[in-house]
């Protein structure tokens, strides 16, 4: 485990190697994508058994060939173009600086007019040479065969922009100072602040109901997903860990027990130097962008539940063949997730509810609601099995 929290990969690469590469890349949204790669690979290994099992089947698609593009695609393509036109040229002559800082600028307006219009010009005009060089005389509509294995693609994309959507719509419903802070700076604090669970929940539905559109079955896509869940999350909170993003846990000022005197420090108590949020204390000498830390140490709870969720992946991914009910092994899942989460929070920093008495997280409130719903989705499908 890193002994310091690197913001962007420039900063892990230049401790680790003493190289200065400016790279683009903060490190929470690297392992966010890793997380979301990993979690598409498991999700395709699965479609495809539960094709084989014939759970899941091949559905038309209807596609039209030989129509010229229209006006309406060729304003999107134009101004698709411009947009990376007007960025890319930007970045091309004032690189370091982008790099410093490539969240703010690409959300502002800076950028290159000239690169601008040379990109909508250009996209604007493959997209009529592409669709007039496939342009029939009579134009005709087919129906092509879709496998479930194949939209993978698509639910990924789908699972990854609607559970950012969800993630920031309930990380301002934690708290409204948190929406009070998105309106002071939107660009500064977009990416910042997300609630796991929100992406989840509002993931969940959106992809399930994407699967239904196309003729799927929701159930059996829900349980291919269920594993790899547990995967992405894991990378996720690899990612807070390594960034610092204060999804840390409580001050932990306790002496680490004789029984896990085998445990590295830092995964007892850590400070988190050089946290992406600026939280703390300035560290003296420091020169680089996030020169703080955290005045008492706490808790690396992104770390525990990393550890956690890789255990939990192992789980499914090793009883996956042999659950056969459909909607156990999301069932299980949910039961899963909540029980980790409701116990991790009890060491998370976090915002607290008076809930029926309770003080309470929101993700307390929603973790207990997911093992509810994990056991009352149990009973209902065995009892559905057995008709």
């Amino acid at each position: 485990m890193f002994s310091r929290c690197y913001p962007t990969l420039s900063d892990m690469i230049s401790d680790l190697t003493g190289l200065n590469i400016p790279l683009p890349i903060f490190s929470y949204g690297f392992f966010l994508a890793l997380g979301f790669l990993a979690a598409a690979y498991t999700l395709a290994l699965e479609m495809k058994r539960k094709e084989q099992l014939g759970l899941l089947k091949p559905f038309k698609h209807r596609i039209e060939k030989g129509k010229p593009a229209t006006p309406a695609e060729m304003l999107i393509h134009s101004i698709i173009g411009f947009v990376i036109g007007y960025k890319l040229l930007w970045v091309i002559f004032n690189y370091r600086e982008f790099a410093a800082n490539p969240q703010e600028t690409l959300l502002s307006s800076t950028g290159s007019w000239i690169g601008g219009i040379a990109g909508a010009a250009l996209l604007g005009y493959f997209k009529y040479w592409e669709k007039n060089k496939q342009r029939l005389d009579k134009p005709v509509t087919e129906l092509e065969e879709v496998h479930p294995h194949q939209t993978v693609g698509d639910l990924t994309i789908v699972a990854a922009v609607s559970g950012i959507i969800g993630a920031k719509l309930f990380y301002f419903f934690e708290s409204p100072g948190n929406f009070t802070e998105f309106l002071n700076d939107p660009f500064g604090s977009f990416f910042g602040g997300l609630t796991a669970y929100g992406g989840l929940i509002v993931g969940a539905i959106c992809v399930m109901w994407y699967a239904w559109k196309k003729g799927m079955n929701p159930i059996h896509v829900a349980d291919a997903t269920s594993p790899g869940l547990f995967l992405a999350y894991a990378f996720g909170r690899q990612g807070c860990q390594v960034a610092g993003d204060g999804d840390w846990g409580i001050v932990n000022l306790h002496a680490k027990p004789s029984w896990l005197a085998w445990l590295p420090d830092r995964l007892w108590a850590f400070s988190y130097p050089h946290n992406i949020i600026d939280e703390g204390i300035k560290i003296q000498g420091c020169t680089e962008a996030h020169c703080y830390i955290l005045p008492q140490a706490v808790f690396p709870t992104p770390m525990y539940e990393t550890f956690a969720t890789l255990l939990l992946f192992a789980v499914l991914w090793s009883v996956r063949k042999k659950i056969t009910i459909p909607g156990m092994m999301f069932s299980f899942y949910f039961i899963l997730n909540g029980i980790e989460r409701y116990f991790i929070e009890k060491i998370r920093v976090n915002t607290r509810f008076d809930f029926l008495g309770l003080h309470l997280t929101q993700a307390e409130i929603i973790a207990a609601i997911c093992v509810l719903l994990g056991a009352a989705g149990l009973v209902y499908f065995i009892r559905k099995h057995k008709g």
